[in-house]
C-alpha cells in the first residue's frame, strides 16, 4: 500500500516530465548547441536521467565535497612548498648540500640529520590537522538520502554518489544533501517548512511554496513537513553554500612574520661576520701562509694556495656562511610547532570551555594562530546563533497605560549585580564625603542609603511558593494578569484586545503535541512565537488556521471555561522591514471588521488618531525603560471598520494586489498606508531576545580587557539595536550616529549624489565626535547594508574606518556575507592590528577566513562556520577564556620562547666566531661535531618547550580578575624590538664572556695538578659547558611559574650533557676521537675546570638579575604587582587591597555592562550631590 501511495504520488507530480527543466535539443539526445554553460546562466538537467550528464558537454562536478588544505597527490609538493617558504630551511637546505663538499666543516650527518628532523615533524603535524578535516568530509560524505531508483522505488545513497538530475525523497528533520528543486511535499499545497541554521544561523523557519524558481539549498534542514521530492540541481562545490565558501587560506600570526625579520637579521650579521672571516682569511693566506713551512706551501691545496686567492677566499667564504650556521636556530620552528600542538591540547582540554548541553568542548582546529589570540584588537561577531540564542521570551507589557511584568531582564540583573560590587569596591560613602559639603551636615549612612535604594527597584526577588515550571517564550510574572485575574482590571476591554491582537495578528502555523494536547507554534520570527505563546498562558490559545480563518480557544476566569471563537482573515498586510509593520484585517463571529496592528512604536505612534492617543504618554515612558533593559518593543494598535469603508478599501486593494507591473508594490504600500491610520492605541510588549547564556559578561570582560567589538548582522536596524542594548554594547545616554540612506534617493539620485550625501554624514560625524568635551561622552556607530556598499567602496572606505574607529561601539545591519568579508578585511588592513571574526553560520565563513583569526560556534547544528574556523567554541562566552587566558599566556610564552631562542644561539654561534679568529680564520671549529648536533635538538629544547607550554605569569583566575594584563598583547610589549635587541644584546655579552673568560683561564697555564696545559679539546668542551649552564640558568631566571617538569627538563638538560659527556668519552678513539676520556681523565680531575664553569654561568646571568631587579623595583609591570601581592598571600590577608587592585585592572571602556553601571553611579552621585546641597543650604543658619 505505501508503494502504491507513493507511485500515485510520483505520477501525480509529473515527476517524469517536469517542464520546467526539460532543455529544447535540436536533434535526437542532444543538447542545444546555444544552451548557454558558466556562472549565471542556465544549466541543462534532465530529470531522472542522471547519466546523460556524465557527457562531457554536460558534465557536472560530483556531490563529494571536500574542505582538506592537501590530498594524497599534492601533500608532498605543497607541504615542502610550505616548509621551504621560510628561508632558514632555505638556508639550511643549501648548507645540508654544501655539507658533502670538502670546503664543509661539519661532516654531512651533523647537516642532513636535524633539517630532516625539523622538516619531517612539521609535515607530520601539517598532515595531522588536515587529517581532522578530512575524518569530517567523509562523514558529511557518507550521510544517506533516499534515491529514486525506478517505479516508485526510492533506495539510500550515500551523499557523495547523488548526481545532477536524481530525484531525491527528503525526510523530516534530514538536512538536503544538494541544491534541489521542490517537486513536491506532504502537505496538500505542495509547501515545506525549512530551517537555514546551517547557511546564516537563523532558527526561524523559512516558507517554500511549489514554485520553478525555489530551490532548496544543499545543507539547510526540512522541518515540520513529513517529506519532500526534489530533483537535485547543483552538486558538491556547485551548490550554493559550497560556492559561497572559499579555499581555507594560510594564515601566519605576527610574531611569526615578525619572526622573519629576525632571521634576516641575523642572516645580514651572518654574512657580515662571514665577509669579514673571509677577508682576515684572505689577508693570512696572501701574506702569512708562505712563511708557515710546515704547511708545505709547495703541495697545498686549491682552498689555501696563495696564488689562487680569489678562490681561495670564495671557498672559505662558503665555510664561512655554513660554520656559522649555528647563528640561525635550526630547531626554533619545530620546537615553536611542538609548543603549539601542546598549547592547542591544552585548549581543548580545558573543562572551563566545555559545553555540557551539548557535549562540546573547544576545538583549536589549527595550531599555528596561538599567540595571535593574545594579540586581538578587534572583534567582528555575527548577531544571531552567536550573540543570541534566537529565543525570545515575553517579558513586560504595557496596556492601557499599565505596566505589567515584575521580573527583571538578565541585562537589568547583571548590571544590578555589577553596581552593587563597584559600590561595595568604590566604598561609596567614603567617596561621596569628598564632595564640597559641611561636614556633619548631612549623616553618610543616609549616602550609602540613597544608592541600597536605586538597587532594590531592580532586583526582585521570588518566593519558592510564585516558583513555577519554565515556559519556553514565556518569562512574564505578574499575578494582575495571570489566572484571570486580569478581568477584575477597571481597563478589562482594553486588556481584552490586548490577548486578542497577540492570538490572531499573526502568520504562525500551530502544532497540537498529541500527548500534552498543548499547542507549539511554527513561527515566520521568534517574536511572533513568543507572542504566541504569552497570548495562550493568558488563555488565549491560538489552536488551528485554514486558508482564511483563524480559531483561538479563550479562556475568561480561572475555573476554565474555554470558549472558541473564529475569526475570519479578510486581508493580511505583511510585515516588511521598509514597513515596519503588519496588520491583519477580520470579521469576528459578531460580524465586526477589525483591524489588528502591531509594529514598531515610532511607525505606529505617527498612525494614532487623536481619541487613539489616550495612553501614548504612559506608554512611551514604559517602551524608554524597556529599550534601557535592553527588551526589544512593539507597539499594539485597532481599528474598527464599517462594511462601507471596508468594501471600498478592499476594492482598492485587490486592483492593486491583481496588478501588473513594477509599481505593483508601492501601489499596494499606498492602499495598505490608507488603512493603517487613525489607529487606537492599546500598549505594547516588551520581549527578551535571549542571549547566549554570560554573553553580557563575557563582553563586559573583554571591553575591559580592551578589545573593540563589532556586530556584523543580516538582520534589519531595530532588531540589531535591541541586541545592542541587550548585550550593553549601547546603552541609554550614548550618542547613536546612524548612517543611512533614503530608499527613494538610492532609486532617484546620481550616484556622486548618494555618495556625496554619505560621505557628508560621516564627515559631519567624525566632527561632532572630536568636538565633543564630555570626556564620559560614548558614540555608537550604526549603518545599513545598502549604505554600507558606497562605504566601502575605494574613496570613502578609509573615512567609514576612522569614524568607525573613533565609536565606542560599532553595528552594521542587513550585510550580505561578502559586506562582512569586505569590512573584516578594511578593519585588519585599516588599522594593521590583530582582527577575530566569530560566528555560526556559512553567511559568516567569509569574514571568519578574511580574518586573523577565525572563532566558529558549534554545538549547534551548523558546522560551515566551523569547517572554515581556526578555533571552534560551543557558547560566545568562552571566548572570554579564549582570548583573556590562553592568548595571553599563549602570547607571552610563545615571545619569551623565541626571544631567548636567538639569545642562547647568538651566545653559542658566536663563540665559533671568534675561535675562528683566535686560530687564524682557518675554518676549525673549537667544538666537537656531536656537541654540535645535540646543541639545538636536545641540550637546550627540552627546558624551551617547558618554557613554552607551562609558563604562567599569573594564574587563570587572575587574568579574569585583572583584565587589563590582556593589554600586553596588543601592546606587544614582550616581542618589541626593545625587547628583542635586548635579548640579543644579552647572547653577545654571554658569548663576549664565556669566550675569553675560559681562554683567559686556560691560556698558557697548567690546569692540572701534573702541569698539563689544555689542549683544544678541553677548551671546547669546557667552554661549551659554561654554554649549556649559562642557558639553562637563564631560562630558569626568565621563568615565573615552576613545575616538576620545567625543574626535570632544566636541571636535566645540564646533567644531560655530563651523561652525554660520560658516555661519549668511553667510546674508542675511532668514535669518541679528541674526546676519549674527556670527562673522567681530563677534565673531572682538574678543579680549575669546575671553578670555571661556576664562575662563567654567574658572569652570564648576572646582569640580567640585575636588570629585573631593577624593573621590579623601580619600574614594575602589571604582572610583576600582582605577582609580589601573590607571593605574599596579601590577597588573603588583605582582601579590600586586592578588590581595591582588581578594580582597577580595567581598560577605560564605553561599553559593556561595567560602563553602563559606572554612567549610572556618576549620575546618582549627581542628584546625591543635588540633593546633599540642597539639604546644606536649608539647614544653614540665617541671620538677620
Amino acid at each position: 500500500m505505501t508503494k502504491g501511495r507513493i507511485r500515485a504520488r510520483i505520477r501525480r507530480s509529473h515527476l517524469y516530465t517536469f517542464g520546467c527543466i526539460r532543455p529544447s535539443t535540436t536533434e535526437e539526445g542532444g543538447p542545444n548547441p546555444l544552451q548557454l554553460h558558466g556562472p549565471g546562466y542556465s544549466r541543462t538537467v534532465y530529470c531522472n536521467q542522471p547519466l546523460i550528464h556524465e557527457k562531457k558537454s554536460l558534465f557536472y562536478c560530483k556531490n563529494n565535497i571536500s574542505t582538506t588544505k592537501y590530498n594524497v597527490l599534492t601533500f608532498l609538493p605543497k607541504a615542502l612548498f610550505e616548509q621551504f617558504r621560510r628561508v632558514a630551511n632555505i638556508y639550511f637546505l643549501l648548507a645540508a648540500c654544501l655539507s658533502a663538499s670538502p670546503i664543509s666543516p661539519f661532516s654531512p650527518l651533523s647537516m642532513i640529520a636535524p633539517l630532516a628532523f625539523v622538516v619531517g615533524l612539521s609535515m607530520a603535524k601539517e598532515a595531522l590537522e588536515d587529517s581532522r578535516r578530512f575524518l569530517q568530509d567523509v562523514k558529511v560524505n557518507n550521510r544517506k538520502v533516499s534515491v529514486h531508483k525506478s517505479n516508485g522505488e526510492f533506495v539510500p545513497k550515500s551523499w557523495q554518489r547523488v548526481m545532477v538530475g536524481d530525484v531525491v525523497r527528503v525526510e523530516k528533520d534530514q538536512f538536503f544533501p544538494a541544491d534541489l528543486l521542490l517537486l513536491s511535499s506532504s502537505y496538500e499545497d505542495g509547501i515545506c517548512y525549512v530551517e537555514t541554521m546551517n547557511l546564516d544561523g537563523e532558527t526561524n523557519l523559512k516558507v517554500y511554496p511549489l514554485d520553478p524558481s525555489q530551490i532548496l539549498l544543499r545543507d539547510s534542514k526540512l522541518r515540520n513537513t513529513d517529506y519532500v521530492y526534489g530533483v537535485v540541481i547543483f552538486t558538491g562545490h556547485d551548490s550554493k553554500v559550497m560556492q559561497n565558501s572559499t579555499k581555507s587560506p594560510s594564515k601566519r600570526s605576527t610574531i611569526e612574520k615578525k619572526m622573519d625579520h629576525i632571521i634576516y637579521t641575523l642572516f645580514t650579521v651572518l654574512i657580515l661576520i662571514s665577509f669579514i672571516s673571509s677577508i682576515g682569511f684572505v689577508v693570512k693566506t696572501r701574506f702569512q701562509v708562505p712563511k708557515w713551512w710546515y704547511l708545505r706551501p709547495d703541495n697545498i691545496e686549491y682552498q689555501y694556495d696563495p696564488k689562487k686567492i680569489m678562490l681561495a677566499g670564495m671557498s672559505h667564504l662558503i665555510t664561512a656562511l655554513i660554520l656559522y650556521g649555528y647563528l640561525i636556530p635550526i630547531s626554533l620552528y619545530v620546537s615553536i610547532e611542538i609548543v603549539k600542538v601542546l598549547q592547542a591540547s591544552f585548549i581543548n582540554q580545558d573543562i572551563q570551555m566545555y559545553d555540557e548541553e551539548t557535549g562540546t568542548p573547544a576545538d583549536a582546529r589549527t595550531s599555528n594562530l596561538n599567540e595571535e589570540l593574545g594579540q586581538v584588537d578587534t572583534i567582528l561577531s555575527d548577531k544571531t546563533g552567536t550573540l543570541t540564542c534566537n529565543q525570545m521570551d515575553f517579558l513586560k507589557c504595557s496596556i492601557a497605560g499599565t505596566s505589567y511584568g515584575v521580573r527583571s531582564s538578565e541585562v537589568e540583573l547583571a548590571a544590578a549585580k555589577q553596581m552593587a560590587s563597584d559600590m561595595e569596591e568604590q566604598d561609596m560613602g567614603s567617596d561621596l564625603s569628598n564632595f564640597p559639603l559641611i561636614k556633619g551636615s548631612v549623616p553618610q549612612e543616609n549616602v550609602r542609603r540613597a544608592g541600597e535604594i536605586e538597587l532594590e527597584t531592580v532586583i526582585t526577588s521570588k518566593g519558592d511558593a510564585d516558583k513555577r515550571p519554565a515556559i519556553k517564550g514565556f518569562g512574564f510574572e505578574d499575578s494582575r494578569l495571570m489566572n484571570g485575574n486580569w478581568l477584575k482590571d477597571r481597563n478589562v476591554d482594553v486588556i481584552l484586545l490586548f490577548f486578542r491582537i497577540l492570538s490572531v495578528c499573526h502568520t504562525a502555523i500551530p502544532e497540537v503535541n498529541e500527548e500534552t494536547g498543548v499547542c507549539t507554534y511554527e513561527a515566520e520570527s521568534p517574536d511572533e512565537g513568543a507572542f504566541l505563546v504569552a497570548a495562550r498562558e493568558f488563555g488565549f490559545e491560538f489552536c488551528r488556521r485554514t486558508q482564511s480563518t483563524v480559531v483561538v480557544r479563550e479562556k475568561f476566569s480561572a475555573s476554565g471555561e474555554v470558549v472558541e471563537r473564529e475569526y475570519r482573515i479578510l486581508n493580511l498586510l505583511d510585515f516588511t522591514s521598509k514597513r515596519k509593520r503588519m496588520s491583519v484585517i477580520v470579521r469576528d463571529e459578531e460580524g465586526n471588521i477589525i483591524l489588528f496592528c502591531k509594529g514598531a512604536d515610532s511607525i505606529i505612534f505617527d498612525r494614532l488618531s487623536e481619541n487613539g492617543k489616550m495612553y501614548l504618554e504612559a506608554t512611551t515612558r514604559h517602551l524608554n525603560e524597556y529599550g534601557e533593559n535592553g527588551l526589544r518593543t512593539l507597539a499594539l494598535a485597532y481599528k474598527r471598520l464599517n462594511e462601507q469603508e471596508y468594501t471600498e478599501w478592499n476594492n482598492e486593494f485587490q486592483k492593486a494586489r491583481t496588478s501588473v507591473g513594477t509599481d505593483r508594490e508601492a501601489m499596494l504600500e499606498e492602499v495598505s498606508d490608507l488603512m493603517e491610520r487613525e489607529l487606537i492605541l492599546v500598549g505594547a510588549t516588551a520581549v527578551e531576545d535571549k542571549l547566549q547564556k554570560g554573553v553580557p559578561q563575557c563582553i563586559d570582560k573583554l571591553a575591559q580587557a580592551g578589545l573593540k567589538i563589532w556586530v556584523l548582522t543580516g538582520d534589519k536596524m531595530e532588531t540589531a539595536i535591541n541586541i545592542g542594548f541587550a548585550c550593553s554594547l549601547l546603552r541609554q545616554g550614548m550618542k547613536q550616529i546612524c548612517i543611512t540612506l533614503d530608499s527613494n534617493a538610492v532609486t532617484n539620485d546620481r550616484l556622486e549624489v548618494v555618495k556625496g550625501n554619505i560621505l557628508n554624514q560621516i564627515t559631519n560625524a567624525s566632527q561632532m565626535i572630536k568636538m565633543e568635551k564630555d570626556p564620559h561622552a560614548a558614540f555608537a556607530l550604526i549603518i545599513d547594508g545598502k549604505t554600507l556598499t558606497y562605504a566601502l567602496e575605494d574613496d570613502m572606505k578609509h573615512q567609514f574606518l576612522g569614524l568607525a574607529v573613533d565609536c565606542a561601539s560599532v553595528i552594521c545591519c542587513r550585510v550580505s556575507p561578502k559586506q562582512k568579508a569586505l569590512v573584516t578585511r578594511l578593519v585588519k588592513e585599516g588599522t594593521g592590528k590583530t582582527t577575530l571574526a566569530i560566528g555560526d553560520g556559512a553567511n559568516d565563513v567569509g569574514m571568519i577566513q578574511e580574518a586573523d583569526i577565525g572563532v566558529g560556534i558549534s554545538g549547534v547544528e551548523g558546522m560551515q562556520a566551523v569547517m572554515a574556523s581556526d578555533f571552534a567554541i560551543a557558547q560566545f562566552r568562552f571566548l572570554e577564556r579564549l582570548l583573556v587566558i590562553h592568548g595571553h599566556w599563549c602570547y607571552k610564552r610563545i615571545a619569551q620562547m623565541i626571544c631567548y631562542f636567538f639569545y642562547k644561539n647568538i651566545a653559542f654561534g658566536l663563540t665559533i666566531f671568534y675561535f675562528e679568529a683566535f686560530a687564524g680564520f682557518s675554518g676549525q671549529s673549537v667544538y666537537d661535531d656531536w656537541y654540535m648536533i645535540l646543541f639545538n635538538v636536545v641540550l637546550t629544547s627540552l627546558p624551551v618547550i617547558s618554557l613554552g607550554v607551562f609558563e604562567q605569569d599569573v594564574p587563570s583566575e587572575v587574568c579574569l580578575q585583572f583584565p587589563a594584563l590582556y593589554q600586553q598583547g596588543p601592546r606587544n610589549l614582550f616581542f618589541d624590538w626593545y625587547r628583542i635587541l635586548g635579548w640579543m644584546g644579552n647572547g653577545l655579552y654571554s658569548s663576549l664572556i664565556i669566550f675569553f673568560l675560559v681562554i683567559i683561564i686556560f691560556y698558557d697555564q697548567a690546569f692540572r695538578i701534573n702541569g698539563q696545559t689544555a689542549d683544544m679539546a678541553a677548551v671546547g668542551t669546557t667552554m661549551f659547558t659554561c654554554i649549556i649552564c649559562a642557558v639553562n640558568c637563564q631560562i630558569a631566571l626568565t621563568m615565573s611559574h615552576f613545575t616538576w617538569i620545567q625543574h626535570l627538563f632544566v636541571w636535566g638538560s645540564i646533567g644531560t650533557w655530563y651523561l652525554f659527556l660520560l658516555i661519549y668519552g668511553v667510546l674508542p678513539p675511532k668514535y669518541s676521537k679528541t674526546a676519549y676520556q674527556i670527562l673522567i681523565e681530563v677534565l673531572a680531575p682538574a678543579p680549575i675546570y669546575w671553578t670555571a664553569t661556576v664562575l662563567v654561568t654567574i658572569a652570564c646571568v648576572l646582569p640580567y638579575l640585575a636588570h629585573i631587579s631593577f624593573q621590579r623595583c623601580f619600574n614594575p609591570m602589571d604582572h610583576h604587582i600582582i605577582q609580589e601581592i601573590k607571593y605574599y598571600k596579601k590577597d588573603i590577608e588583605d582582601q579590600h587591597m586586592w578588590t581595591r587592585e582588581s578594580s582597577k585592572a580595567r581598560q577605560e571602556t564605553k561599553i559593556g555592562f561595567t560602563a553602563r553601571v559606572e554612567a549610572k553611579i556618576r549620575h546618582l552621585k549627581g542628584r546625591l550631590q543635588k540633593k546633599q546641597s540642597a539639604l546644606v543650604g536649608v539647614s544653614s543658619p540665617t541671620y538677620t
